[in-house]
Parts: structure tokens; C-alpha cells; sequence
């Protein structure tokens, strides 16, 4: 899952976006609304984490504009204001939810997980694929009956598999899904994390889930 924070509390925005990398997230920081404008118009996010109070474009002068042009990525706005009007107008603004600071990360991880699986279509709280079962709110995978030990990068690559079975997916997207903007390597990286995963996923239960497409990516198995 990748998540844009538009944040320009520099501490915050940073906690914030090692707290989502930990959960296994790949979050970009953006600390003005301009930015955060190209950003979003640019890379299919999963989720917007998006700060009212920012310099130049406001949050709700961002949702509004990106609403307008066709970028409807769930949107969660964070303010330190409580009155009913802010409230309001950042709905009114195309806002899919609304959090008041100070707030509590877990609620915030929360009110992700239930964007993300809601929009555009409905999606199932676990995910389960050829016998995987992928739990992203309880952070837990298992094959059959066995719990599966994953790293947090592990987990996300697996995630973004799970959610897209039977779709053949490319170094690129993989690349684009599991790690942040900030990584600028074009190496195996990706290759080794799949191998990483076969290795925990596949090779102990003697499956062969994820298949190799040659010149284009790797797919996991739908049945």
C-alpha cells in the first residue's frame, strides 16, 4: 500500500511516515500543497494523508482541485481544529474522512484501512488467495494453518500480490507499490524480495505460488 502525507510539520510529517513505513506502507512526504498537487497527479496512491493548514494551497483548496481533476484517491484530513464548519468544508471538499489532532496512530492506521478497503470497490478484511490468507489491519499471514514469519517489506510485496491474483505485475509497479518515492534504486531489489518470499510462502509447503513472467514481472497464482 502507498500512502502520500501532506504535512508541513516537519517532525510530525516524519513520524508519521516512519510509523507508516514500520507497518509496512511505502509513504511519500509532501510539506506543501503544490507539491503534494504533482505528486498525487502523478503516482496511483492507495490513501492521502493530507494536513488542512499548509502554505500556499490549503487542504481543501488540494482535495478540491484534485477532485476536479478526476484524482480520486481516498483522501483523510488531519487539523487541529474541531469546529463543524472545518469539518464540513473539508468533506465538502471531497474529503473521504476527517481527523482532529492530536490523534492516536493506531486511530489513524484504522480509519487507513478502512478507506482503502472501501473505495473504489469493496474489499474483504482478509485477504485470501490459493490457500494464503493475508490479515492487514492484524498485520498476520498464513498458509493452511501456518503462520507465516514476514518482514515488513515482505508483507507489503505480499499484500500487493494478494490483491491483484492472476494480474501479472512488473518490476516497476512492485518497485512503486512496496517502496517509497525516496528509494532510487532500479536494481534486483525486487527480484530479491520475491525470492525472499517464495523462500517463506511457497518452498516450506512445496508450492509454487508466484510465477515468473519472463521480460515483464511476476504473478501469483488465482487458484
Amino acid at each position: 500500500m502507498r500512502v502520500l502525507v501532506v504535512e508541513d510539520e516537519k517532525k510530525l510529517g516524519e513520524l508519521l511516515g516512519r510509523g507508516l513505513r514500520e507497518e509496512g506502507y511505502a509513504a511519500d512526504l509532501a510539506d506543501r500543497g503544490e507539491e503534494a498537487l504533482w505528486m498525487a497527479r502523478a503516482v496511483p496512491y492507495d490513501a492521502i494523508v493530507l494536513d488542512v493548514m499548509l502554505p500556499g494551497a490549503d487542504g481543501f483548496e488540494v482535495c478540491r482541485r484534485l477532485r476536479k481533476d478526476g484524482v480520486w484517491t481516498p483522501v483523510l484530513m488531519l487539523t487541529a481544529r474541531d469546529e463543524v464548519d472545518d469539518r464540513v468544508g473539508g468533506l465538502d471538499a471531497g474529503a473521504d474522512d476527517y481527523l482532529t489532532k492530536p490523534f492516536a496512530f493506531e486511530e489513524l492506521l484504522a480509519r487507513l484501512r478502512a478507506l482503502t478497503r472501501r473505495t473504489p470497490v469493496e474489499r474483504p478484511t482478509v485477504l485470501e488467495v490459493g490457500g494464503l490468507h493475508l490479515d492487514p489491519a492484524a498485520h498476520r499471514a498464513w498458509r493452511g494453518a501456518q503462520e507465516l514469519d514476514l518482514s515488513a517489506k515482505e508483507f507489503a510485496l505480499l499484500e500487493l500480490f494478494m490483491r491483484r491474483p492472476g494480474i501479472t505485475l512488473t518490476r516497476t509497479q512492485l518497485l512503486d507499490g512496496a517502496w517509497d518515492i525516496a528509494f532510487e534504486s532500479r536494481s534486483n531489489v525486487v527480484d530479491v524480495y520475491v525470492r525472499y518470499l517464495r523462500e517463506k510462502i511457497d518452498r516450506p509447503f512445496g508450492r509454487d505460488s508466484i510465477e515468473t513472467v519472463r521480460g515483464v514481472g511476476y504473478r501469483l497464482r488465482a487458484d
